[in-house]
């Protein structure tokens, strides 16, 4: 929440973008002092709909597809919680996010990474390529999901990566923090 910066407009309107099931949102709407609206857009409805007692605050949602169902410069801020990973088409949903943010609003996308110290990331491709699926196969008995996960972070851009991608969207202040020995980042980017 520190880099979208809502605390410049605490009554703004933000989007939660990918929201699944409104978490991010959700916690938004709980920061002191924060007294506006977050609108989440996911396409997939049934998780959507879990998420909307979350939050004191009411949570709106809308059913979305790449194309963000909102007018241009709507919102104050933006964020995404591990979902640019899942689009579609990365680059085009960069540029969706960048339209629907006004001037000067800040985009913030927090996602999965492979750490670039050798040991660790190591020991993280071992456990993601071969513990993780193998668990998960054999609690949920379903193989494709937990093999999704590892493929999809592996095939996601490196954040130096995805720092010219946002460019390239018409996002400048671009920048990256890596957290927990480099597994996920914080990009943010201003529009």
């Amino acid at each position: 929440m520190a880099r979208l910066g809502w605390e410049a407009k605490p009554d703004g309107t933000y989007l939660d973008v990918c929201a699944g099931t409104l978490d991010l949102a959700a916690e938004l709407t709980r920061q002191a002092g924060f007294r506006g609206r977050v609108i989440g857009a996911d396409f997939v409805v049934p998780m959507l709909a879990q998420g909307r007692d979350k939050s004191p605050a009411p949570l709106r949602s809308r059913p979305t597809r790449l194309a963000l169902p909102f007018p241009a410069a709507r919102f104050d801020g933006a964020l995404v919680g591990f979902g640019v990973r899942n689009l579609a088409d990365l680059d085009s949903g960069l540029c969706e996010a960048a339209r629907v943010l006004k001037p000067g609003a800040r985009l913030v996308i927090l996602e999965f990474a492979t750490p670039r110290f050798a040991p660790l990331r190591a020991i993280y491709l071992f456990y993601f390529r071969r513990i993780l699926p193998a668990i998960g196969r054999l609690v949920s008995k379903h193989r494709e999901a937990y093999t999704y996960l590892p493929e999809s972070v592996l095939a996601f851009p490196e954040p130096e990566a995805l720092s010219e991608r946002l460019r390239a969207a018409g996002f400048s202040r671009v920048g990256f923090e890596r957290l927990t020995g480099g597994i996920c980042a914080v990009h943010y980017g201003t529009r």
